[in-house]
């Protein structure tokens, strides 16, 4: 399968084994995918002013941007994209210049923004925007514009973070082995 992927200042990205990548994605520049991930229709992912990371296991859907934030004398490092391991990350998000952890899965149509850091183990909730330099704790839900932290995840939704995950992995295999 053709990889949809395209150099900038001769970095190119680097996909990492088993993983499944829709004919009509675009990924720029530094840009990584981890084992086992699969980036899903329409999805646009620019690491030219910074880098993008997707850890294994991960799945962006249909529909989503990933950005990140140029280095500048305010802000020396910059703000890279940089996503765990088993995540999920729901159809048409925007997820700029932050970082989540693992066993994380952001709703349908969530907007994480700069600086923000959403720990390991959390559910973002459909339509949510994590403002600029947010800290997300363990084991919460969190919804509205702007976000607020709604209530402790319940252990079958902390279950099903690590199965959304899971679910992703198998149906990508199933993509890979009908050569889609």
């Amino acid at each position: 399968m053709q990889q949809p992927t395209t150099s900038f200042k001769g970095i190119s990205p680097r996909i990492g084994n088993n993983v499944y990548i829709a004919d009509s994605v675009r990924l720029v520049g530094e840009v990584e995918v981890g084992d086992d991930s699969s980036i899903w229709h329409m999805v646009a992912a620019r690491g030219d002013v910074n880098y993008i990371k997707i850890g294994a296991r991960s799945n962006i859907q249909d529909g989503t941007i990933l950005h990140v934030t140029r280095k500048s004398a305010g802000n020396p490092d910059g703000n890279p994209l940089i996503i765990g391991d088993d995540v999920t990350v729901g159809h048409k998000c925007m997820l700029h210049g932050c970082t989540l952890g693992n066993r994380i899965l952001v709703g349908m149509g969530a907007i994480v923004m700069d600086g923000a850091i959403v720990e390991d183990d959390v559910f973002i909730g459909a339509g949510t925007l994590v403002p600029p330099n947010k800290r997300l704790e363990s084991g919460y839900l969190y919804v509205g514009n702007p976000m607020i932290q709604k209530r402790p995840l319940k252990e079958a939704e902390m279950a099903f973070l690590k199965q959304s995950a899971i679910n992703y992995v198998e149906l990508k295999d199933d993509y890979l082995a009908e050569g889609a």
